[in-house]
């Protein structure tokens, strides 16, 4: 299957909290099982026909651009420099001259693996019609759930993601009239543009239940190392 959907991933974050790894290399070029994050992410979308991206840099930018540098790519590769400051919604606007006015394109982070059928994904929101998709999804609790009465617990669960909502998992599709509702560098994607959508009734979740994995802590990133290297997913 050939796509011609551009890609775009966020991989500008200061990554704090992972600072055991990012005081030296930006997030998305942390390591899982001997690859920098980014490239699982950049191989997922490949495997699906994708093939051309757009990568928004911020901090330790550099880095990413010396990775690739010499890399003989069987894809279109841009990467493009976002401002050090400049925040999720702030990154994604400043790419909005790469795209014509009524044109869909992909959209995630830099530092979360899922094996979600992006095929999927894309009829899902061609079908919606609306102006953005989200692949919502249900992490795995980090901690087992307890509810009391009184002194009494009335309901224990071990770690379980039954106990856990939907959550915005990232792998986006967008419209690029989706730029009009983002103000400027200092605008978050996640709050404002996204919370007008709703009112708008323009955003469109697609439910994934299939493995999804966020990497913002060590142990996260010890859970993907593990996963990865057992193929379990």
């Amino acid at each position: 299957m050939k796509s011609k959907m551009k890609v775009v991933i966020l991989a500008g974050g200061f990554g704090t909290r992972l600072s055991e790894y990012t005081k030296k290399i930006p997030k998305p070029m942390v390591k899982i099982n001997n690859k920098p994050i980014l490239v699982h992410i950049i191989d997922h979308y490949l495997k699906f026909g994708f093939k051309e991206f757009y990568i928004a840099l911020g901090y330790k930018g550099n880095i990413i651009k010396k990775f690739f540098k010499n890399k003989k790519l069987n894809y279109k590769l841009n990467l493009i420099d976002t401002g050090l400051k400049t925040m999720t919604g702030g990154r994604l606007k400043r790419l909005k001259k790469y795209f014509d006015i009524n044109e869909n394109f992909m959209m995630t982070y830099g530092d979360s693996v899922a094996n979600i059928n992006l095929k999927n994904l894309k009829k899902f929101h061609e079908k919606n019609k609306a102006l953005v998709t989200l692949t919502a999804v249900k992490p795995t609790a980090r901690f087992g759930a307890v509810k009391i009465r009184g002194s009494k617990v009335t309901y224990f669960k071990e770690k379980s993601s039954i106990d856990v909502g939907w959550i915005n998992g990232g792998f986006m599709v967008m419209n690029s009239k989706f730029f009009n509702f983002i103000r400027g560098d200092n605008t978050y994607l996640e709050r404002e543009p996204l919370e007008k959508l709703v009112k708008a009734k323009k955003l469109s979740a697609f439910k994934f239940n299939g493995f999804w994995q966020c990497m913002d802590t060590k142990r996260d990133k010890d859970r993907l190392e593990k996963i990865f290297k057992s193929k379990s997913f």
